[in-house]
């Protein structure tokens, strides 16, 4: 069991009982809130947007306005964003559901490969549960090495980034600090891009009519992100011309968009809101899209994709809209994320 506890050898007879030691897994996704109400909301969002790998204009600036202008009223809004998406009979966001079924799946994979010596948990970069409580219940099982897994294909500052800064705060809080690893994004990992490939070709399969177009929207980051040396975007295109490649298609059957831009700046382009419209409008009524960024269904894709994108496209003349779903805890993906593991695993453990 994780948590038999024994007395080292050679330790006196009053010596306390100390867990076995083993290995932990500790899978990392963006966060949620506990619920959609104002406070819950504000909680969160004020969490969330006062990170610096997220916003990073300075505090006497962005905070003023953060707490007094834009908490006042966002809570509402992505409260009944989220109310619209809310798993009601487990009383917590798809996001949370999602990674919990995630998180069972891989711990499965890990004891049928490893028996009892691997711990697998998750933990949000924001909400609940936090990086910390979960860093601390390993600790306390006896996980003297950890391995850190952001939930993001892409690297980003602001997503895998801030997961590891999370974490590595956490570790100097430690008087004993496990040794760790981080895992690397795998957007050009073969498995996972099999596994995409796979769920799009599923989605079309049912389809009486093929899209004329698959759009990808990843979700977006600052323009300036790009010339400050950030990846995210170059990734993304891969991901892309990968997926395209595995599925056998042309370059006019496939496009990259970004989604989710927030405040004045310039994001990385085209804007999926607007180029859906834009395709619309130009004779491509029947697509279908996806979203590679996002390892799990939330916020972003149930109800942004799903519904004001959709919207902004049927709004243009568009007439058939079909969303693919994230990998989500599909059998395909968690053997692709438990491969990535394995490898991350290799000299700590046969």
């Amino acid at each position: 069991m994780l948590d038999t506890n024994s007395r080292p050898a050679h330790a006196p007879s009053d010596h306390p009982d100390i867990p076995t030691e083993k290995i932990g897994v500790l899978l990392a996704n963006l966060g949620t809130p506990d619920n959609y109400d104002y406070w819950s909301m504000r909680r969160y969002l004020s969490e969330f947007l006062s990170d610096k790998r997220v916003i990073d204009y300075p505090s006497w600036k962005w905070q003023p306005l953060l707490q007094l202008v834009i908490l006042s009223k966002r809570p509402f809004s992505s409260g009944a964003a989220y109310k619209s998406i809310w798993n009601e009979e487990a009383g917590e966001s798809p996001l949370m559901t999602i990674t919990k079924d995630q998180t069972a799946k891989i711990s499965r994979a890990m004891s049928e490969r490893y028996g009892d010596r691997v711990m697998v948990d998750f933990c949000m970069r924001y909400g609940n549960p936090s990086t910390r409580s979960r860093v601390r219940s390993m600790i306390e099982a006896g996980c003297r090495k950890i391995l850190f897994f952001p939930l993001y294909p892409q690297y980003a500052g602001a997503t895998s980034a801030t997961a590891n800064d999370a974490f590595f705060r956490v570790l100097m809080d430690e008087k004993w600090q496990p040794v760790t690893r981080t895992v690397a994004p795998y957007f050009d990992e073969p498995a996972y891009i099999d596994a995409l490939a796979q769920s799009v070709e599923r989605s079309y399969s049912g389809l009486e009519q093929r899209p004329d177009l698959l759009v990808c929207s990843y979700h977006g980051v600052p323009e300036r992100y790009l010339t400050e040396g950030d990846p995210y975007h170059c990734q993304c295109q891969k991901t892309t011309r990968l997926l395209k490649e595995r599925l056998g298609w042309g370059a006019e059957d496939i496009t990259t968009t970004f989604q989710s831009r927030f405040g004045p700046e310039e994001w990385l382009k085209p804007y999926t809101v607007d180029e859906v419209a834009r395709l619309a409008r130009n004779g491509k009524k029947n697509i279908a899209i996806c979203a590679p960024a996002f390892s799990a269904d939330c916020i972003e894709t149930l109800e942004e994709i799903n519904e004001e994108i959709r919207d902004s496209f049927i709004e243009a003349g568009g007439e058939s809209f079909t969303y693919v779903p994230c990998l989500n805890d599909d059998d395909a993906h968690i053997a692709a994320l438990a491969g990535v593991i394995e490898r991350n695993l290799s000299g700590w453990i046969d």
